[in-house]
């Protein structure tokens, strides 16, 4: 019960300096739904089913990064033939990105995701339009993210050719028509 509260006190911390329901859920990589209860501070009707996940140990450390990049390279190089261009999705997909774009020699692109609209790509970084992309997140949730970059990569003329992820929380192995492959899967029982 000790983790729950140390849950619940971040998600009121987060809610305090500004954070959206939305942005909260994705900070603590857990549903928009377990973010509410968190808020309520458990006193709505707990979600059924989510798993916190915590990249702490990993995330620290960016060799560490590096190392499970290495992992997710190998499943580009088995899965698919012709890459231009990894896409990050902001905020935590976007160091495997730049890993994997500069072992595999691609470009990188970086997608923000939005709770209420599909998103945009920096500008900063490299285009879509035109080019095979393989889109990287940390976390498979409800898909949406992955469903909303892969319409704005199509709107821009991009062709979305695989979703990459550390951990699939789902049982899918498409999102959208376009491949899902993940390091892990883990599943609620």
């Amino acid at each position: 019960m000790k983790e729950l509260d140390t849950l619940i006190i971040k998600a009121i911390k987060y809610k305090q300096s500004g954070l959206t329901e939305h942005e909260i859920a994705d900070e603590l990589n857990i549903s928009k739904e377990t973010a509410s209860w968190l808020l309520s501070k458990g006193k709505e009707k707990k979600p059924i089913g989510d798993v916190k996940i915590g990249w702490r140990s990993i995330g620290v450390y960016p060799t560490r990064v590096s190392f499970i990049s290495d992992a997710l390279c190998d499943i580009i190089m088995e899965e698919c033939e012709n890459v231009d261009t990894v896409i990050g999705i902001a905020i935590n997909g976007i160091p495997y990105a730049c890993f994997i774009a500069d072992k595999l020699g691609l470009e990188m692109a970086v997608f923000r995701p939005h709770h209420e609209k599909s998103g945009a790509f920096s500008s900063n970084y490299a285009s879509v339009k035109g080019k095979n992309v393989v889109i990287v997140d940390d976390v498979t949730g409800t898909g949406e993210t992955f469903k909303n970059a892969i319409k704005t990569t199509k709107a821009e003329k991009g062709k979305p050719i695989l979703c990459l992820s550390i951990l699939n929380k789902q049982a899918r192995n498409k999102i959208s028509d376009v491949p899902l492959r993940a390091l892990i899967r883990a599943r609620v029982i």
